[in-house]
């Protein structure tokens, strides 16, 4: 199997209705921040190479489509969740947790004893499952701006200026800031990218 068609099985959300002997049940697994999707493919290589397909269901490194707007171009980045952390849709045997245990940069379980992990809710798998969706059909913006908040222009004629956030528009990731020039408030369009949080 490609890594490819891997990818779109086990990212993609269950369908239908979960048969009702089926055992399985999410974990989450703590592994090396920045390795989540490495990880991932040797879990899945290795669940593969034991035969062991049968008691894993879905593997997920939870993320969410972000807008970064730089240089005036805007592009679409993947955004962690939950950096350092994937889920696991397993049955808890002590073969099933030995696998993931010792595959290699997984650190361990999250939650419940250390030989025993406790599972999560399958309403809070939905949720976020439901919020990865939002995620691909509507990308939010990677850094979110509040009325009122204080920034610094980082390029163009108002350079190393601050201003409070006036209006903020993210369909177009533009914003409105209003700066001090001579003691006098002036209101200034700005990007997103020409903008940092103080």
């Amino acid at each position: 199997m490609s890594e490819n068609s891997q990818e779109d099985r086990t990212q993609a959300p269950i369908t239908g209705a979960r048969d009702a002997s089926d055992k399985r049940r999410w974990y989450v697994v703590h592994a090396y921040s920045g390795m989540e999707k490495s990880v991932r493919r040797a879990l899945l290589e290795r669940i593969d190479r034991m035969g062991m397909n049968d008691l894993f269901g879905e593997i997920l490194v939870p993320t969410e489509e972000v807008v970064e707007v730089k240089g005036g171009q805007k592009s679409v980045t993947e955004r962690r969740f939950f950096p350092g952390y994937i889920l696991v849709e397993m049955e808890m045997t002590d073969e099933t947790w030995h696998l993931v245990k010792n595959t290699p940069k997984i650190t361990g379980f999250i939650g419940g004893k250390s030989n025993r992990p406790t599972p999560i809710p399958q309403h809070e798998i939905d949720k976020l499952l439901q919020q990865m969706q939002e995620g691909v059909d509507k990308p939010r913006p990677k850094t979110s701006y509040e009325v009122g908040e204080l920034v610094r222009i980082k390029e163009g004629p108002f350079a190393d200026f601050n201003g409070n956030v006036e209006e903020v528009n993210y369909e177009k990731s533009r914003l409105r800031v209003l700066v001090t020039i001579f003691g006098r408030s002036t209101p200034v369009e700005l990007e997103f990218g020409q903008v940092e949080k103080v």
